[in-house]
Order: structure tokens, then C-alpha cells, then sequence
């Protein structure tokens, strides 16, 4: 892992928090340049003085997902400044906590704004120049509700669905770029998620979960994250015994669908 990422210019977005910062802390040890993005520049400008003593150059470039209009001028500003993109960890994101049926409409659109346009927004915009330099990686956080649906998930579900589809039609029509696509799968894992969370008003859901107090630590995560984008691997699935469901659908449907009922009684 240490030589494959030697010299490699790496954007990290989501980087303040959870596995995004999980990412920083593992890539801060090795010979390369992280660009750390998310909305608030106090804070990452705080993790690039903790963390830049590891070996990495850290960049602090803080916007907000939301601001699509602004990811071609960023993205330019950082090929102006390095000439060249590596790896966009493309992690940033927000998820649900609320009944499909109790939801507007507008939540659902901003779930999906954010999920997945801002999502391939930015990899539209970093993909020139990995065509041009005819290699690059994109990973892209999603999860293992992108694989089935789940209670209170519903437009959540929805958007990281959305992105398998696009990259993996992505991957095939630029395979001969060199690039490469890794889809990154997490059950649960130890971050903020649900307390971030959108309510069906489309405020913060402000309450923690078990399951993910309980679950793995996100630096752990990041690790099996590196690792697997290390291995060139196309999809990766990251948890403990949460990840069954998805097994379970490929190879089990029936059995899926008694047990996905059953979580809810």
C-alpha cells in the first residue's frame, strides 16, 4: 500500500468527519498530497495542522456540496496548482431517517442533489484530465443501501442506487482511459451519519444510533478502503454481519425479503 500511493495527488471531499477523516488520518502517513475538501474551512484547516507532521502535504480547499456551479473552477485551481488528479475519494454525502410517505418531495430532491448529481458532478469535472493524463482513480462512498432499500432510507436508497448504475457505466466506457473505479459499500460504521441525517422536514435527524456507536471504528474502515483501491477492486463491502442482506438478496431473494420485514417488528 505505502509505494501506491507514493507521489499521488489524492482529493479526499467529505473530509471533516467520519470515514472522509477516517481517509486523512491513514493517507497522512504515506509520501503524497492530500487536497482535503467539506463546508467548513475552520475545521479542516485544524486537521491539516494535526495531521500533515505524518509525511503528507495536506491542502485545505473547503466548499460546499450543494454549489455544483462552482466544481469547475475549483477542479481547475487544483490542476493549475498540482497539473494532475490521482485519486478523487469522492465521499461527501448525507443520509435519512424518515417514512417515504410522511417526505416531500423536496427532501427526496435534496438527498439527491447531494448524493449523487454534486456526486458526478465533480467526477465529470476531474475526468478530462484522467483522460488527458490517461490514468485515474475514483472511489465513491456509497453503501450497502445501494444495494437494497432499508426502513427510512427511502430517497437515501435511492441516490446511492443512482451511483452504481452511472459508475459502473462510467468504468466501462472509459476502461481504456486507464481509469479506474472502485465502489465503496459501508455498513456500519462509527461516524456522525445519523445524527446528520434528514428528517422528513429536511432538518437533522439530531439523534445517534447502537448500531452505529457499535459498529466499526472509521478509521478501520478507511483501511479496508485503502486497501481495496490498492487492489484495483471494482466494489467493496465494508461492516460486519450487517452485510448479509446483501448476500442474501443475490443468492437468497426469498429469504431477503422474510428478514428485511422481520428488522422492523
Amino acid at each position: 500500500m505505502s509505494t501506491f500511493y507514493d507521489q499521488k495527488i489524492i482529493w479526499i471531499t467529505g473530509a471533516s468527519s467520519g470515514i472522509g477523516l477516517g481517509l486523512v488520518k491513514v493517507l497522512s502517513k504515506q509520501s503524497c498530497t492530500l487536497i482535503i475538501s467539506g463546508r467548513q474551512e475552520v475545521e479542516l484547516q485544524k486537521i491539516k495542522q494535526e495531521y500533515e507532521k505524518g509525511g503528507a502535504e495536506i491542502y485545505v480547499l473547503a466548499f460546499d456540496l450543494e454549489h455544483i456551479s462552482t466544481f469547475d473552477k475549483l477542479t481547475q485551481s487544483l490542476i493549475d496548482k498540482y497539473k494532475r488528479i490521482d485519486i478523487l475519494f469522492n465521499n461527501g454525502g448525507i443520509s435519512q431517517r424518515a417514512i417515504a410517505s410522511d417526505t416531500p418531495l423536496s427532501v427526496d430532491r435534496k438527498l439527491m442533489e447531494v448524493n449523487y448529481f454534486a456526486n458526478i458532478a465533480l467526477s465529470k469535472c476531474v475526468l478530462p484530465y484522467m483522460q488527458q493524463q490517461q490514468s485515474g482513480i475514483i472511489a465513491v462512498t456509497s453503501s450497502i443501501t445501494g444495494k437494497f432499500g432499508y426502513y427510512y432510507r427511502s430517497g437515501y436508497a435511492a441516490s446511492k442506487h443512482a451511483l452504481h448504475g452511472y459508475y459502473e457505466s462510467l468504468y466501462l466506457e472509459n476502461k481504456d482511459w486507464g481509469l479506474q473505479v472502485t465502489m465503496i459499500c459501508p455498513g456500519s460504521i462509527q461516524t456522525a451519519i445519523a445524527q446528520n441525517a434528514l428528517n422528513n422536514e429536511g432538518k437533522s435527524n439530531g439523534k445517534e444510533e447502537q448500531r452505529l456507536q457499535e459498529g466499526m471504528d472509521a478509521e478501520h474502515c478507511a483501511k479496508q478502503i485503502i486497501k481495496a483501491v490498492a487492489q484495483k477492486k471494482k466494489e467493496v463491502f465494508i461492516g460486519g454481519s450487517e452485510l448479509l442482506p446483501v448476500y442474501l438478496k443475490r443468492w437468497f431473494p426469498n429469504l431477503f425479503w422474510k428478514l428485511m420485514y422481520r428488522l422492523k417488528h
